[in-house]
């Protein structure tokens, strides 16, 4: 995506320069298709008897490439609070030649891989999280608004819808007046969260900048504007002055310094705790100053 897909990529192979690495504690193959082995990236918990939340991450790159080690910072970060943390692979335009509707698919997999192993992980099927940046925010609004795009090989008895979305900077609009137009074509709405609001959606909380120059804020505002229309809980955190990508921790990109990545935890770890998926306080300070 322009200029954050460029940093994107070129950042994942030097996230960990001068920076202690982090290593996710499993790596949980959940879906094979065309003979390609897709895996999830897993932080656990401090040991818990009760089954905790779960949140499954998906990383940004405009369908095109990404890493989940995006995602490794804010998913060790919830490991720390008590909750199952996923950063989770799906199909890239420039690895698999798919397309975003194939990411979706893998998306809703893997929402619903976590759920149907529940007990093996620990979690409450009932409880479990879809979040991501950019066009990884975007697979997880879409594993919540979006009908159809099931692999016909899974339990479709098992629900790929989470309980509850954060996006950071997500696509919420895949056509000419948004982001993603010629990737999808003539289907430019089918996976357009915009053009896919309906009633009784799990609840969700939007970041983004207000000077985002690769999904323009009034998609951020129009949606959510049309989630509430429609009966649901939909928040929007907007970031004064900022543009795409803001949401990234040093970790990930190195010299994008822990600011905003710790505003954006901070206000996600008071959501998840409103909703009950968490408990206590944030063990990260809300501090403009950082």
């Amino acid at each position: 995506m322009k200029t954050f897909l460029f940093l994107l990529l070129i950042s994942a192979a030097a996230y960990s320069s001068g920076t202690k690495e982090i290593i996710p504690d499993h790596r949980l193959l959940y879906k094979v298709i065309d003979g390609d082995s897709l895996y999830l990236h897993v932080f656990m918990p401090q040991l818990s008897k009760k089954p905790t939340a779960a949140i499954v991450f998906f990383f940004g790159g405009g369908w095109t490439g990404g890493s989940p080690v995006q995602f490794y910072q804010q998913s060790k970060y919830f490991a720390s609070r008590g909750i199952l943390a996923i950063s989770a692979e799906y199909r890239t335009e420039n690895r698999f030649g798919v397309s975003p509707f194939e990411c979706v698919e893998d998306a809703k997999s893997a929402i619903r891989y976590v759920r149907q192993h529940s007990s093996q992980l620990n979690i409450d099927p009932d409880k479990i999280v879809a979040s991501g940046g950019s066009a990884g925010g975007h697979l997880a609004i879409c594993t919540a608004i979006i009908n159809g795009l099931e692999n016909p090989n899974e339990d479709l008895s098992i629900s790929s819808q989470p309980n509850a979305v954060v996006g950071y900077n997500p696509v919420f609009d895949t056509t000419e007046k948004g982001y993603g137009h010629k990737k999808v074509a003539e289907r430019k709405t089918e996976v357009s969260p915009c053009h896919q609001v309906k009633k009784n959606m799990p609840p969700m909380l939007n970041f983004h900048g207000t000077k985002d120059s690769t999904v323009p804020y009034e998609n951020a505002e129009r949606f959510t504007r049309l989630m509430q229309e429609a009966g649901n809980k939909c928040e929007l955190v907007a970031f004064e002055g900022e543009d795409h990508g803001f949401f990234n921790g040093d970790y990930f990109i190195k010299g994008a310094g822990d600011k905003n990545y710790n505003l954006c935890m901070y206000d996600t770890d008071v959501f998840l705790k409103k909703l009950g998926f968490l408990k206590g306080k944030p063990t990260l300070v809300r501090n403009l100053k950082m």
